[in-house]
């Protein structure tokens, strides 16, 4: 690099691309790819520190908390490549993200390369030309608050998730895990189930007809009977208890209603009631908005759509999109104005521009909400070539948000019309609404979704009603009685689930995506289409938080939390201080170490247990859940299990669900036929660890004594006798039985449907492909825990599918261990391929692996995330995903010298 140039250090590669275009010759733009380094793990810590504070925790509890990092292995990579360059640049200038996470790699950085030119902190919230030479022209120093309050935040996490998660570990199952935000988010989600559980429906019933007058009908729906207010679904609470005085219909009253009502044939309007509304548009999207409506109206997950968001951003197309305010620049203001004229004409927009101000109190993320960038917006139609079809949703979502963010307000009327049916002792009065807008205002460009209802009654009626008056008579048809049950509320979408969260403060919107991902990977929650569904674990996990870590997953305690980070990050907060009083406990706060060393007995029987009947109750075992079924005749008999379907939720297994279950015929033990070669029956059942096949011995039949017909003892051939034998002599081990030959079946197949060919060739497995002419070694094929795979020796190879099991010849399996165990074997098996990766210089090509479509460069593999469609990732998403990837880092494997204290920079007056 020539004399004279400046570095730039930005955190991502394709985001430096497009930087250093914008900058020209006299800047070279480098990537750290992410972080660089984070808290040590517990290998990475030397021995002489594993016996301190530091050996535990990665942090220097006894020494104001001073953290342990390491650099990854991709880190040091970075950093040496980083330190080259910087040796020629007379200036470097942090370009990292605007928000807390950004400040804090720019700080590692700092630490790191050890400058000793001129540093300044670059920021920016679009990446175009003129706001990237406005972020060269308008730098800052770095914020060394908003790196306490990420440091903080990482510190926090550490201790409470290694202090919490062992606890889980002894009393729940391996391999869990605790976390601030990821705890309270999973007990939101158990919380809702639970009140689903308890949720009574309630049954009603009502009667609906169509009213005409001459040719025009609408819908109308029974009001009052006799006067009084007829229920409806909002009138029951969750016990299925009414709230207010209103008549409940059975059926029967209902049918005696409709056909008198019918009989009747006609109805008179006895009133009219027109009121105007307004409509204001929403303000523009900051994160947590953008998620839940992506979720809504594009079925995406919230990591899906900050993925997506974030390519966008790279790419120059919209701003920053980790954000809490809902400001707008005034140049966008004007784009949008001035874009909403010229597609809907000067009414569209109201004389004033609109200023919308943040409900959060402590937006601080970046300086204005997600929108399309530059001075003049680019239209969905005029960008759909540059960009991938999701790419393109979402970049439409956010152009229709801002523009209508800026238009005028809707205005309409609601009429509504009360109709009075004459029976022969009463009066039955029917209503209906009918909304007509006046001015559709921003309704032109946009219009939110919304979450799902729990019954018809939420749901908007806008249907056109004809021009009517009081006193008018009109036709009633198609009378019909229709009964109705009230809804528990739904479960959490990820939508909905952003949104609590957002409500009750815990966590900040930039981690919600990340938040919502961990409880699935942890299998405490589960889709359910849109739906999150909790899991048996989950309920445990919470159970043992609530009754001994209270305090840690309160949502009031939680969002306190939030707020104490923003005030360390405002600067008005001690980061030590406040680790001391979370840590170590104050007046009226107990200290995570005191409740983890006052744990006293936790019953892990107990908590895995949840009461269903009198006689069955739940467990959580180690491959799941099952119902421990007793009998009350027989107390010590030793209980039976009965399996739970697995796709069964915790609201489904109610009382009567179990007996069902408990009562249905055991599901396997179906003989199948009897094997030729040695004549013993073959079954299948369906056991503790899933279906399989097993050959048997064949019950003799009974011999019988032709002349008495009594049944003769098998060993000793008398009549009615018992042997006496009593086996081998005094301290002679019997023979112990054989094992009987077992096999499981192929994930393809069902227990009810397997045929005995079938299971004659499982049983006969390992197949014998055939021997190696080179080696002379037997080749097999076999099924395993992880699949189906080839064995020669100690190598072996993974096969396809399970079927090649039966079907590889000898030429297939020598081709196969032909080829190099890694690399030209599996890049064969690409279902994309891409140019090479800007990082690594290797290819990169989309495979489908055991756990899923996953992108690789040969060094690094990136999993497709959910609700993404594989065949759709571009070179930009590969690199993308090879890029997040690699900013985790792999476990250290190498011990890295600690780091000394933090000496901040001075600041400037």
């Amino acid at each position: 690099m020539a004399q004279g140039k400046k570095l730039v250090i930005v955190e991502s590669p394709t985001k430096m691309r497009s930087i250093q275009g914008y900058l020209g010759d006299g800047y070279e733009v480098l990537s750290s790819v992410g972080h660089i380094r984070d808290l040590a793990d517990r290998k990475a810590i030397p021995a002489e520190l594993k016996k301190t504070s530091v050996g535990r925790y990665s942090i220097d509890i006894e020494n104001d908390f001073a953290p342990y990092y390491v650099e990854s292995e991709r880190g040091k990579k970075t950093v040496a490549e980083l330190k080259r360059a910087l040796k020629n640049a007379d200036e470097l200038l942090l370009a990292t993200d605007e928000d807390r996470e950004g400040e804090a790699i720019a700080w590692h950085l700092l630490e790191t390369l050890k400058p000793k030119v001129p540093v300044k902190r670059m920021v920016f919230h679009e990446i175009t030309k003129d706001a990237i030479r406005a972020a060269v022209d308008k730098t800052r120093d770095l914020d060394l608050d908003l790196v306490d309050a990420q440091e903080t935040r990482r510190i926090l996490d550490r201790l409470y998730g290694w202090d919490v998660s062992p606890v889980l570990w002894v009393k729940v199952q391996q391999g869990l895990s605790a976390g601030r935000v990821q705890s309270a988010a999973t007990r939101l989600v158990v919380d809702r189930e639970r009140e689903r559980m308890a949720f009574v429906s309630a049954s009603y019933w009502d009667v609906v007809a169509m009213a005409a007058k001459a040719n025009d009908a609408f819908s109308v729906q029974l009001a009052r009977i006799g006067g009084a207010q007829v229920a409806r679904g909002s009138d029951f609470d969750d016990q299925g208890a009414l709230k207010k005085a209103v008549v409940v219909i059975d059926e029967v009253q209902a049918r005696e209603l409709a056909d008198q009502i019918a009989a009747a044939g006609e109805a008179s309007v006895t009133s009219l009631e027109s009121k105007p509304g307004t409509r204001r548009p929403y303000a523009p999207f900051t994160t947590s908005t953008m998620q839940q409506e992506a979720g809504r109206k594009l079925s995406m997950s919230a990591k899906h759509a900050m993925s997506v968001a974030q390519r966008l951003y790279e790419k120059g197309f919209i701003t920053y999109m980790r954000t809490d305010s809902t400001a707008l620049s005034t140049q966008a203001v004007q784009a949008a104005r001035e874009q909403a004229v010229q597609l809907y004409g000067p009414k569209s927009v109201p004389l004033n521009p609109r200023v919308y101000k943040s409900k959060s109190k402590n937006a601080q993320e970046a300086h204005e909400a997600i929108r399309p960038s530059g001075e003049t917006f680019r239209t969905p139609s005029s960008v759909s070539g540059q960009l991938d079809r999701d790419e393109l949703r979402l970049y439409d979502l956010i152009w229709k948000r801002t523009m209508a963010s800026q238009m005028a307000d809707a205005t309409y009327e609601t009429t509504t019309v009360t109709l009075a049916v004459a029976l022969a002792d009463r009066v039955a009065e029917f209503t209906a609404s009918g909304t007509v807008y006046t001015f559709k205002g921003f309704l032109e460009a946009y219009e939110e979704g919304r979450d799902e209802k729990r019954s018809d009654a939420d749901k908007a009626d806008d249907q056109s009603l004809p021009q009517l008056a009081v006193g008018d008579t009109l036709a009633v048809r198609d009378v019909e009685p229709k009964g109705h049950a009230t809804n528990p509320k739904p479960r959490y979408t990820e939508a909905s689930l952003v949104k609590a969260l957002e409500e009750k403060g815990i966590g900040r919107p930039s981690t919600f995506a990340s938040i919502i991902d961990t409880i699935i990977d942890r299998g405490y929650v589960t889709k359910r289409g849109q739906a999150l569904v909790p899991s048996w674990i989950a309920f445990s996990v919470v159970r043992l938080l609530e009754q001994h870590f209270s305090e840690l997953v309160d949502y009031d305690f939680t969002a306190a939390l939030e707020d104490d980070l923003d005030a360390i990050a405002r600067g008005e907060q001690s980061r030590v201080d406040w680790l001391k009083e979370f840590y170590f406990g104050s007046e009226g706060h107990t200290g995570l170490r005191n409740i983890v060393e006052n744990l006293g007995e936790i019953d892990a029987r107990e908590l895995n247990s949840t009461r269903v009947t009198d006689t069955a109750t739940l467990r959580i075992g180690r491959y799941g859940p099952y119902l421990e079924v007793t009998d009350p005749e027989h107390p010590d008999a030793e209980p039976r299990r009965v399996n739970l379907p697995e796709e069964m939720a915790p609201d489904e297994l109610t009382a009567e669900r179990a007996q069902e279950l408990i009562d249905a015929p055991v599901a396997g033990d179906r003989v199948l036929g009897e094997n030729p070669a040695d004549g013993k029956l073959v079954v299948v059942k369906d056991g503790r660890y899933g279906p399989y096949v097993q050959e048997v011995e064949p019950e003799e039949p009974a011999a019988v004594d032709e002349a008495t017909g009594e049944v003769l003892d098998a060993a000793t051939g008398a009549a009615g006798k018992k042997s006496t034998t009593k086996g081998t002599a005094k301290g002679a081990k019997k023979d112990a039985a054989p094992k009987p030959r077992t096999a499981s079946l192929f994930k393809s197949m069902s227990v009810d449907t397997v045929d005995l060919d079938t299971a004659l060739q499982l049983l006969s497995l390992p197949r014998v492909v055939g021997t190696d002419p080179e080696s002379g070694e037997q080749i097999t094929a076999q099924n395993g825990r992880y699949g189906p795979y080839l064995k020669k020796g100690a190598d072996s190879r993974t096969l396809d599918n399970e079927q090649l099991i039966f079907d590889i010849t000898l030429d297939q399996a020598l081709a196969i261990y032909a080829q190099p165990k890694y690399g030209a074997r599996r890049a064969s098996s690409a279902l994309k391929e891409f140019e090479n990766d800007p990082v690594s210089g290797k290819p990169i090509r989309l495979r489908d692996g055991r756990f899923g479509p996953y992108v690789t460069d040969g060094e690094t593999n990136a999993t497709i995330p959910r609700g993404e469609d594989a065949m759709e990732v571009t070179f930009e998403r590969a690199v993308q995903l090879l890029a997040d990837k690699r900013a985790k880092g792999p476990a250290p494997k190498r011990t890295a010298r600690r780091t000394t204290a933090r000496k901040a920079p001075a600041k400037k007056s």
